[in-house]
This record gives structure tokens, C-alpha cells and sequence, in this order.
């Protein structure tokens, strides 16, 4: 693939995210070349909204359409591995929502077909990708704060107990830890120096018997330790804070964060910290995979493997199963 050609989106589903990828597409001087959706009339007023030269009559035309290069995911997670295995077997890099799968197993699945086919796989995690978080792991890499030791979040928000909806739906992987979860574990695995090999946990389900709350306390081989707080039924802030020997970081709104403070151990002296657009978080994923595709790289899928893991023992051990994996 030529270095100078312009890569070819398209985009599966038509919900919040793909029009936050239209969008930043658009911030690019660029256009979305093409959608698909399960309903065809929702594709077409979505392609009317952002211009996009193709609607797919059929979503699964895409997989094999040989005018598109990378296909953005946007689906409930629960499908995310149908569509995997034919986007990556008909040669098409692919950014998928998170969670990017179910499970380890999945996941391991798919990373075998874009090895076999030669693409790009990622998961579209904010947080690897922010330049906030690429400030912030440059300097606690460099030494400045000192050893990372412990790692606290809270992730929460207050959901109505309505079993139909996909944050509590089994049939639609609905619970907290694929839902906020992956955000918590996947900033502790940016900042820790290895995954995680001793977990505890407490779990509140819903009705429906996914996760709602939970509580979990990890540490990895180093020591450094890692406490999160996640719940769907309970608000509470999005935030971090990374505890070092010379002082620690604190994070709001984590996901797409674009500024930090720094509090210093000794003197309690607080440096705030910007870099890059909450406004921009999609944008920054984008270029990312592009410059991936186009000169190679990972997308940190390996920590996102590491992450998945983390993941699928949790759920297992709370008895958290959905119906595609019995």
C-alpha cells in the first residue's frame, strides 16, 4: 500500500460513536467513504447527514468491498466477533469498539486473523491514544515522580434499572466491567509495569444477573497495586489517581482526559498538566490506526490482550456468562 494514498473508511452502525467518527473525520478534511447498518434506512439518512458517497444496501457487502481499506466497528460488543472474523479474513484493517471482544478466547481468535491476513486489529481505546496520557507516561517513564506504587479509580454512573436496556441486558453483554470497566483496567495497565497476577473482587449483579457493581483489588509481580470502583447503579467520578514515590497524579473524566494535576510529595506544590482535545478523542484514534496501517504498529493491542484477560477471569469468577459463550 502505497504511503501517499489516502486510506478508505468505512463505518458499521450509525449510533453515537460513528457519528463521532463522521465528525472527526470531517476535522481531517476528510470523508467517510462508506456505511453500513442492520437497517438500511438509518444507513442512508446517516450518509445523507455526513455526505458519504456509499450506503450499503447489505452491512456485510463491506467486509469484501475492495474500495475500503479499514473498517471502524461500532456495534454492541456482544457482535463484535461475528464481525471480526469476516472483516479480518477478506483483508480489511479494523478499529473496533470496546470491548473489542467478549473474551480472551475471542480475542485471540481475531488477533490470529489479522496476523494470518497481514492487517492492523485495535481496540478503540481512548486512553491509548490521548496526548495527555503519552505526556504522562513519558514523564513517570523518565523517572520524574519515582516508582508507580498504587493505582486508584472509580468509574460510576446511575442507570435506571431498565432490563431491556444494554447496560444491563445479558443478551446484549451488558454489566459494568465490558462496559466501564475496560476503561479503569486499561489506564492501570498503562501505567503498571506488568499485568496483574493476583485479583480479589466483590460483585452486586442486577436482576438479569450481569455485573453491576463491583470492587476489585489486583496486584502484579513488581507490587505495585491496583484498587478500582465500578458500578451502573451508583454515581460516582471518573477518576484516577496514580500514586508515586515523589508525589501522584490525579485525573478527571479519565476516558478522554485532556488535563491532569501533578502534586508534588514534598512541597504539595500542584502542576497542572494539558495536552491535546477531549473534543479530539476520536480524531487522535483515527490518525493513530492510519499511521499504523500505513507504517506499521500495534495500536498497544498487546495490553489490550492483557486487559481482555484481566477481564474474562473477573467474569468468570462472578459467574457472568452471556449466551454466546455457553
Amino acid at each position: 500500500m502505497s504511503e501517499h494514498r489516502q486510506l478508505r473508511w468505512a463505518v458499521l452502525g450509525t449510533g453515537v460513536i460513528a457519528n463521532e467518527m463522521a465528525q472527526a473525520l470531517r476535522s481531517m478534511g476528510r470523508t467517510l467513504d462508506a456505511v453500513g447498518n442492520r437497517t438500511y434506512e438509518k444507513a442512508v439518512a446517516f450518509g445523507e447527514k455526513y455526505g458519504v458517497p456509499k450506503v450499503y444496501g447489505d452491512y456485510r457487502e463491506m467486509f469484501s468491498d475492495p474500495d475500503i481499506d479499514v473498517i471502524y466497528l461500532t456495534t454492541p460488543h456482544n457482535t463484535h466477533m461475528a464481525f471480526l472474523e469476516q472483516a479480518l479474513s477478506h483483508g480489511k484493517h479494523v478499529l473496533c469498539e470496546k470491548s473489542i471482544t467478549l473474551n480472551s478466547e475471542e480475542l485471540a481468535r481475531a488477533r490470529r486473523l489479522a496476523e494470518e491476513n497481514g492487517v492492523v486489529l485495535a481496540e478503540a481505546m481512548t486512553i491509548y491514544h490521548m496526548p495527555l496520557y503519552r505526556e504522562l507516561t513519558r514523564r513517570v517513564r523518565a523517572g520524574e515522580l519515582g516508582r508507580v506504587n498504587l493505582i486508584q479509580l472509580n468509574f460510576g454512573s446511575f442507570k435506571v434499572y431498565d432490563m431491556k436496556n444494554r447496560f444491563f441486558s445479558r443478551s446484549l453483554a451488558g454489566g459494568a466491567m465490558l462496559d466501564i470497566g475496560v476503561y479503569a483496567l486499561s489506564l492501570a495497565r498503562l501505567f503498571l509495569d506488568s499485568n496483574p497476577d493476583q485479583v480479589k473482587s466483590f460483585v452486586r449483579r442486577a436482576p438479569t444477573g450481569v455485573d453491576e457493581s463491583a470492587a476489585i483489588a489486583m496486584a502484579n509481580p513488581e507490587g505495585q497495586l491496583v484498587t478500582a470502583a465500578l458500578s451502573l447503579h451508583s454515581k460516582q467520578p471518573k477518576r484516577a489517581v496514580i500514586s508515586c514515590e515523589k508525589g501522584y497524579i490525579e485525573i478527571m473524566e479519565y476516558p478522554r482526559a485532556d488535563e491532569a494535576v501533578i502534586v508534588d510529595g514534598s512541597t504539595g506544590a500542584r502542576e497542572t498538566v494539558s495536552a491535546g482535545r477531549t473534543a479530539d478523542a476520536l480524531r487522535y484514534e483515527l490518525e493513530d490506526m492510519e499511521a499504523a496501517v500505513l507504517a506499521g504498529g500495534d495500536m498497544m493491542l498487546p495490553y489490550t490482550a492483557d486487559v481482555m484477560e484481566l477481564m474474562t477471569a473477573l467474569r468468570r469468577e462472578w459467574g457472568v456468562v452471556y449466551p454466546e459463550e455457553e
